[in-house]
């Protein structure tokens, strides 16, 4: 019986863990199809340049300079635009799974109702929820109003029952959660490195260009080489957003996860103290 409630739910689950991976599947090409673009339409753009020429004229504002970059730049770009698209995708994710209302005052609105011994007020409760807490909450009140009639079972197989169909149920609903955070922590590291590996193509051509010259040209290198750090700076703070978001989502998911728990105790303690009580 403590399977049953898993049953109608699955399906569900599935499909949308499979649209979130559609979803993956989907941003990082177009991330990156953009991003080049913006690369070779907006800050390639000859408006930029001395002269108007991309290739050898010296840029004349932030745009042409990081174009002047290289090849690394769209990398780099398409990189923001996922942590931009996938941030978003997790906002309204996460916005989703915590209801209509604040978590907080909704986990005492349930315990409440647990102390009062109204199981049918607290069910109401999460229909109006809704969301990932909701539901695994409403799972447990299920089970404990089918503990409640059982006959076949002690207190203690049914209060086992109850903790197993809520953890049963927090299994399915919290996966769905953490998608797609692998990939803002992946490019928290790649970010920088990438960066740097820009940097470091820009500067042997740099001193590459230099040698073959024959003449130190001050202007010339200093030149190259701020176009060279163009990618440690974009690396750098494409990574530092990723960190942050991350660390955003990670906070949030943890306190869903924390709502979920501190509920789930209190129905099982709640189940066990009144009908040890009356046994």
């Amino acid at each position: 019986m403590a399977n049953a409630p898993t049953k109608p739910t699955t399906p569900v689950k599935k499909e949308s863990s499979s649209a979130s991976g559609a979803f993956a599947t989907l941003t990082i090409p177009i991330c990156i199809a953009v991003a080049i673009c913006i690369f070779i339409f907006i800050l390639g753009d000859p408006s930029h340049y001395k002269g108007g020429d991309p290739v050898d004229g010296e840029p004349t504002d932030l745009f042409g300079t990081v174009h002047k970059g290289g090849v690394i730049v769209p990398i780099i770009m398409s990189y923001l635009l996922m942590v931009i698209v996938f941030s978003i995708e997790r906002f309204l994710v996460i916005g989703k799974a915590s209801g209509t209302g604040n978590v907080d005052a909704f986990v005492r609105k349930i315990q409440s109702f647990l102390n009062a011994g109204n199981i049918d007020a607290a069910s109401a409760e999460c229909d109006k929820q809704k969301g990932s807490v909701a539901n695994v909450i409403k799972s447990g009140l299920k089970k404990y109003k089918e503990m409640e009639v059982d006959t076949t079972m002690d207190i203690d197989q049914k209060t086992l029952a109850i903790q197993k169909d809520i953890e049963e149920a927090t299994a399915l609903e919290m996966p769905m959660l953490e998608q797609n955070l692998t990939i803002i922590a992946t490019l928290v590291s790649i970010g920088t490195l990438t960066g740097l590996l820009g940097t470091v193509i820009g500067m042997i051509k740099a001193f590459g260009a230099l040698a073959a010259s024959g003449a130190p040209n001050q202007s010339a290198l200093s030149t190259a080489i701020s176009e060279a750090l163009v990618n440690t700076a974009l690396g750098i703070g494409t990574s530092a957003i990723s960190i942050v978001m991350y660390n955003l989502f990670t906070s949030k998911i943890d306190k869903l996860t924390y709502a979920i728990d501190e509920t789930g105790f209190s129905i099982v303690q709640t189940f066990s103290a009144s009908h040890k009580h009356r046994a």
